[in-house]
């Protein structure tokens, strides 16, 4: 006889359900499909009506409405949330996050170093 048990209620808790009461239903999908699809339509008319007079500024909004995005397809589209998987689905994300912000500012950092050092130096006195 095994140490695991087979029960079904062991087997069935929690499955196409979340604690946040969104579930695997239509309801739910088409939820998840209609914020992500205004989540993108919004960056779209920002940049195609020069709502805002600085690029910046559309920037900080554009990659603010991207986060949420982020966060409506993981809630409603892979059911992810704190308690799931025993949490190791949010440590799982937590660390993803980590490397992906290690390497994007590495990144950047190392291409404005070299576009720094290695743009030619022009002196305006040796000009012809």
């Amino acid at each position: 006889m095994s140490a695991h048990d087979d029960t079904p209620a062991a087997h069935g808790d929690g499955h196409g359900h979340d604690e946040l009461g969104i579930h695997a239903t239509f309801g739910g999908y088409m939820t998840g499909f209609v914020l992500a699809v205004v989540l993108t339509v919004i960056p779209f008319w920002l940049v195609m009506g020069h709502v805002f007079d600085t690029s910046s500024t559309a920037a900080v909004v554009i990659l603010g409405l991207a986060a949420v995005q982020i966060v409506v397809h993981m809630i409603y589209f892979l059911h992810m949330n704190a308690k799931s998987e025993g949490g190791w689905n949010m440590l799982a994300l937590v660390f993803t996050i980590v490397l992906v912000v290690i390497t994007l500012s590495g990144s950047i950092w190392i291409m404005y170093h070299l576009n720094h050092n290695m743009m030619p130096m022009i002196n305006p006195a040796n000009l012809p």
